[in-house]
């Protein structure tokens, strides 16, 4: 019994001094920016690559957002403790653009796991002449957003069949 509780004291010793910084920051999970988007990464592959969703919560033309499938990769999966990555996500449905972000996973000193993205964002247009206003660049901050296990982006995301439409 005794060298039982030394031995889990001892765990519990080291895990407590393992500085937030030393912790590995873990893409996979339920994200959260600044814009009140969602999205939703799965476990990564042997190789970094991940997929997952993305529910916007702002749209070029004001259409009604749904669920749109993202994936990516992320380099150095096991050896880094703050790993970048970059993903696609093709807006399916409302929206002719296509966005690419790439980004840095962080563990803050509070323990807090932040990943800090830059996008670009390339909406079709009609011409070569129109090429100028096509891509735009942004950035965002994701936080992690602690929720159930499994996939809940599509219960969280709005109906666009609840919106009333005009009757004729």
């Amino acid at each position: 019994m005794g060298s039982s509780a030394f031995t889990l004291a001892l765990f519990l010793a080291l895990v407590v001094c393992i500085s937030p910084a030393e912790r590995k920051c873990q893409l996979s999970g339920l994200w959260r920016n600044e814009q009140d988007s969602l999205m939703e990464i799965s476990a990564l592959t042997d190789d970094g690559g991940f997929q997952g969703e993305y529910l916007t919560r702002v749209t070029l033309a004001g259409g009604c957002p749904r669920v749109s499938p993202l994936k990516g990769a992320q380099q150095q999966p096991s050896e880094v403790a703050s790993p970048t990555f970059a993903f696609t996500v093709r807006w399916d449905v409302f929206s002719n653009a296509t966005t690419t972000f790439a980004g840095q996973c962080f563990v803050e000193a509070s323990g807090r796991e932040v990943l800090s993205t830059m996008w670009l964002l390339r909406e079709a247009v009609g011409s070569l002449e129109e090429d100028w206003k096509a891509t735009r660049v942004g950035r965002n901050i994701f936080t992690r957003k602690r929720a159930p296990g499994g996939k809940i982006l599509h219960s969280l995301s709005s109906s666009c069949e609840d919106v009333a439409s005009p009757t004729p």
